[in-house]
């Protein structure tokens, strides 16, 4: 078997099985593109923890400038792939009229996201004091922003979810499994997550589309904020659970249901299993067995 035959064989699976993304306008965003968006976004957010960058306050405006627009050019680009395609989707073709729309609506969303940056900061450095008051470990603001999974995953999340709530198909998903590989925490680019969020450890956390989370929540390694069914029909349902102000959810526990709720200032034990709704300041803890 020689050369050809082998690119043959590849170029077949093409034809046969999918999963190619062309260059034509009904291409699908490009994965690299997107997180290439990402990291300048979180450049923006924390300027010079990322990369190593000479920052004074003689270039920081050219600096900013600079991510301004490269996100600004980039985001709308790969939005206006994802939009086109979601309408290719949906009628079979896209034409002029379409594309051109779908451009419109991807510099808009591009540019509310830049105008939003400031108040993600805002946001994101209420949830670095919660790690650094929470976490008796962590020495100073910095040490969390260079060094904690869970306070990227959270940052990336904020983001995720500007683009979903306006309408952003493919690419808040594209981001949120991006850091999920990086950090181990999943969480859906859909949940909404209140304000000094902390995930602690964080490898192993499953948060849902549907879930809602309070402020001041704190949780620890493996928990899961999931569905008690997976069942196709029930994705325009709430299927995931609502966890109160201040409350804390130990490592292991696993919380389900879509009409679960944890009331505020609630306690929930390691490895504890709950499928229905606790009031507020509960102690859930597992059950003592005699042996």
């Amino acid at each position: 078997m020689n050369i050809d035959m082998l690119i043959d064989g590849i170029l077949d699976s093409y034809d046969r099985y999918g999963g190619i993304n062309r260059t034509e306008a009904e291409n699908f965003p490009n994965r690299q593109n997107v997180v290439s968006v990402l990291q300048d976004i979180q450049c923006l957010i924390f300027p010079g923890f990322r990369f190593a960058e000479d920052i004074n306050p003689s270039n920081i405006r050219y600096i900013t400038g600079m991510r301004v627009n490269n996100i600004i050019a980039m985001l709308t680009k790969e939005i206006q792939k994802a939009l086109v395609y979601t309408v290719t989707q949906q009628k079979g073709n896209a034409d002029n009229i379409e594309n051109s729309h779908c451009f419109k609506l991807a510099e808009d969303v591009s540019f509310a996201l830049v105008e939003e940056i400031p108040e993600i900061r805002r946001k994101t450095q209420l949830d670095t004091n919660a790690m650094l008051q929470g976490d008796p470990a962590a020495r100073s603001a910095e040490e969390v922003i260079l060094s904690y999974p869970g306070l990227e995953a959270i940052l990336v999340h904020r983001i995720a979810y500007f683009l979903f709530v306006n309408g952003v198909p493919i690419i808040p998903r594209i981001m949120s499994e991006h850091v999920h590989g990086k950090t181990g925490i999943d969480i859906h680019p859909g949940a909404t997550i209140g304000e000094s969020f902390f995930i602690d450890h964080g490898t192993g956390v499953v948060i849902g589309e549907t879930c809602v989370i309070g402020s001041n929540v704190k949780l620890y390694q493996g928990v899961t904020l999931g569905a008690l069914s997976v069942k196709k029909d029930l994705m325009n349902k709430k299927r995931h659970p609502t966890i109160e102000d201040n409350v804390t959810i130990y490592a292991g526990a696993t919380i389900l249901g879509g009409e679960t709720v944890i009331g505020h200032d609630s306690t929930i034990g390691g490895n504890t299993w709950l499928t229905h709704s606790v009031p507020a300041n509960s102690v859930i803890t597992q059950e003592k067995r005699n042996k």
